[in-house]
């Protein structure tokens, strides 16, 4: 298989993993409301709740998302010799699943 067509295959799924479980998670928990004020902007006292600004945030999300688990987890798979299709499966299905439950 071309790694072309596996990178575009990853990209369809996490896309609508993010598109339609992201909504179903929104729909399920009542969150990501437009009108529905954050704690940090309602409760804001300058030392525990201070919103933050949006490149910041992202670094924290993406540091997060980004961790060790997800890393760790199919170089683990490679190690015991289940092979690339069973790394591309954990770094797919466990960023959208195990991620999505994350964001919230």
């Amino acid at each position: 298989m071309n790694s072309l067509v596996l990178l575009i295959i990853s990209i369809v799924c996490l896309l609508g993993g993010y598109i339609f479980y992201g909504r179903w998670l929104c729909k399920k928990w009542g969150v990501g409301e437009g009108d529905k004020e954050t704690p940090a902007h309602r409760l804001e006292d300058g030392v525990d709740y201070v919103p933050a600004k949006a490149p910041v945030l992202m670094g924290h999300h993406f540091s997060s998302i980004a961790g060790a688990g997800p890393i760790t987890g199919p170089i683990s798979a490679a190690a015991l010799g289940f092979g690339w299709l069973a790394c591309v499966l954990w770094i797919v299905v466990g960023g959208i699943f195990v991620g999505g439950v994350h964001d919230f």
